[in-house]
């Protein structure tokens, strides 16, 4: 389950995704609780993206602001049905959450070690996620947030080393730039094609340790709205 990631650097915006470059400043990296860029249907222009700063973690009308700890990754075997989740899948609120690269623990020394995937060409990854609107939030403005959709990858080849010995194997829905659009629209939510795994060739993953947490800076200390 993902849990911390880069979001894409600015350039991709426009370089990748044909958008202008975010107009709102977000964390060099996102833990549950921060706010990060995600895409979406444009709300003005039909058949466009359009880029918006959201809390990552889903926190639904009638939940707190500490479910985002809990509700950042969503299975697509029950999406549909969990509270966190099903309003937004119901109401076609899906979107993509660009990504330079995610990370995930590695038990293979016996304790957990971060590694980061990312594809291995160096071109952004599209994570296929969905998103909720929450009418007020602790600064008693509207907050969006999302999650992001996961399948099994218990034979995945690169995905399968991570997380602890036993525990089932997941890893993030990948999309494809020639799913995007059906992707925002609804179109492709029940197409198979887009929840088969990532193939582990195109990507690369590499040991990257977290730096030693300081007392004062703890990243996933606080579940404030983070925003640089």
């Amino acid at each position: 389950m993902c849990a911390n990631y880069t979001p894409s650097k600015r350039e991709a915006f426009s370089h990748h995704y044909g958008l202008e470059r975010a107009a709102f400043d977000f964390p060099p990296e996102s833990f549950p609780g921060y706010v990060a860029p995600v895409l979406r249907e444009s709300r003005e222009v039909a058949g466009e993206m359009e880029c918006i700063p959201a809390v990552f973690g889903m926190v639904p009308h009638w939940a707190d602001m500490k479910l985002a700890r809990q509700t950042y990754n969503a299975r697509t075997e029950t999406v549909a049905t969990k509270p966190s989740f099903r309003n937004a899948w119901k109401r076609n609120q899906f979107c993509i959450v660009p990504a330079e690269n995610f990370y995930e623990p590695n038990y293979a020394s016996g304790k957990a070690v971060r590694w980061r995937i990312e594809h291995a060409d160096a071109q952004p990854l599209s994570i296929a996620g969905i998103w909720e609107w929450k009418a007020e939030g602790p600064d008693g403005l509207p907050v969006l947030s999302f999650s992001m959709l996961t399948i099994n990858a218990d034979s995945h080849p690169l995905m399968m080393q991570f997380h602890k010995p036993g525990d089932e194997k997941r890893m993030l829905v990948l999309l494809e730039p020639d799913q995007y659009q059906g992707w925002l629209e609804g179109a492709l939510v029940n197409d198979d094609a887009v929840y088969q795994p990532y193939p582990a060739e195109r990507l690369v993953a590499c040991a990257d340790p977290l730096p030693p947490r300081s007392k004062s800076k703890d990243p996933q200390g606080s579940l404030e709205l983070k925003a640089a």
